[in-house]
């Protein structure tokens, strides 16, 4: 039986998945920025100071990706990925969590996808944003008091 074909990678899917990763770099500058200003209680300050720390981050990797969009000939979006809001200190840890989670997952599909086009720069600029992204969800998993995701 033979293998499932993989989709041709080309550079406007590239592209357009970079978009998607901005989209979400957005939503993550938004949410800690907002998270990190309305977590209430002495036992999330520290993580708190952090969040603030991660939206300048994610701030870094945004002009990163926007650049290399522009680089490739697209037009970087400016539309974010949806934020969700809470009252409770877990679920803002726990969306972030979820949100560093998914953008691990498609940074290393996205470090593949460059490979295959020899977009060698692109590939390893995308590995040093992923080396922050892990910091960030461990942050947030002992933030938590749980085990960093096994992704």
């Amino acid at each position: 039986m033979d293998a499932p074909a993989k989709t041709q990678v080309t550079r406007e899917t590239l592209i357009a998945a970079l978009n998607d990763d901005l989209a979400r770099e957005y939503q993550a500058i938004i949410a800690y920025t907002a998270y990190s200003q309305t977590l209430k209680g002495a036992k999330y300050m520290m993580i708190a100071k952090e969040l603030e720390k991660h939206a300048g981050e994610e701030l870094k990797h945004a002009l990163t990706i926007a650049k290399q969009i522009d680089y490739l000939g697209g037009t970087p979006t400016v539309t974010p990925k949806v934020v969700k809001m809470s009252d409770n200190p877990e679920d803002m840890l726990r969306f972030d969590l979820d949100n560093e989670v998914e953008t691990i997952r498609a940074y290393r599909e996205r470090v593949r996808q460059a490979e295959s086009l020899t977009e060698y720069a692109l590939a390893e600029q995308l590995r040093q944003i992923l080396v922050e992204e892990q910091e960030h969800m461990t942050d947030l998993a002992d933030a938590l008091g749980i085990d960093a995701p096994k992704i």
